[in-house]
């Protein structure tokens, strides 16, 4: 059943009771339908609350072009509604959501007590080319001395833009390139409760290499590897995504603890820093 929040400004779901122990947050053109598999045959006391973020949903777009600050700030007030999460809770962020998770942060930092990131553009892949074709790059800027039309440049923006940015439209495509640029090396460096990286081998939209040059930035983590999974772990492999966050049983998993009967892997390192492997 869809459920408001935040004074009736953001929508979602829960699953099992509140107030909730887990905050999810989905990705970019997703909703929180997306955690359905992993939650609905969790344990019965295994609560969790689910939002559709601004512009996806049942949630509508922002007023301006966010950026994931400004998501965060917003998801930030569902802590304050009386009932719904608990004093601390884990927060699962995929790809988009797992960039306000970082940037959540910065707002209630004491409310956190472990985040568990997958397929999160954490740093720019290696492979990414940082500047569209030169051909492109002339046209928009015709377009901005209004010597080119709008129609000419939106049929050169579907040419050479990604999925995502062509699926967007108004406010949420200025959210899409706002995001995009993005730079969240400090916010990583800010974060002082475990995170725990839950990555699919084969992930080509935010490859593995990308969670494995991200992982000594943080204070404390770990990386998990799911063989044969994609992109959106999520609905490719809801039941290691639950162990993750739930662990064997109905409480969310202890930082640093390892659920041996899903061969989990997640070991620090001595100082902290933990040693990425596949499971």
């Amino acid at each position: 059943m869809l459920k408001s929040f935040a004074g009736g400004r953001l929508f979602g779901a829960t699953w099992g009771p509140n107030p909730a122990r887990v905050l999810v947050l989905h990705g970019w053109r997703r909703t929180h339908a997306d955690f359905d598999p992993v939650f609905d045959q969790a344990p019965a006391t295994a609560g969790a609350v689910g939002l559709d973020l601004f512009g996806f949903g049942a949630t509508p777009s922002p007023p301006a072009a966010w950026g994931s600050r400004d998501y965060a700030r917003a998801v930030a007030d569902v802590f304050a509604d009386p009932g719904v999460l608990g004093d601390r809770v884990v927060v699962v962020g995929h790809s988009f959501g797992g960039r306000i998770a970082l940037l959540l942060w910065e707002f209630v930092p004491d409310r956190i007590e472990r985040m568990v990131l997958t397929g999160v553009p954490l740093l720019d892949r290696s492979d990414r080319r940082m500047q569209p074709a030169f051909g492109f790059r002339m046209v928009r800027r015709l377009h901005a001395w209004g010597l080119v039309g709008d129609a000419r440049m939106e049929s050169l923006r579907q040419r050479h833009g990604s999925a995502d940015y062509r699926a967007a439209t108004g406010v949420m495509r200025d959210v899409f390139v706002r995001v995009l640029h993005e730079d969240y090396r400090q916010a990583i460096a800010a974060i002082q409760c475990p995170v725990d990286l839950v990555w699919g081998a084969d992930d080509t939209e935010t490859p593995l290499e990308v969670a494995e040059r991200a992982l000594p930035l943080f204070s404390s983590a770990s990386l998990t590897v799911l063989p044969g999974v994609g992109h959106l772990v999520p609905t490719e492999d809801p039941r290691d995504l639950a162990a993750a966050v739930l662990g064997p049983g109905d409480q969310p998993v202890a930082p640093g603890r390892v659920d041996r009967s899903s061969d989990r892997t997640a070991f620090p390192r001595p100082g902290g820093r933990p040693s990425p492997r596949s499971r």
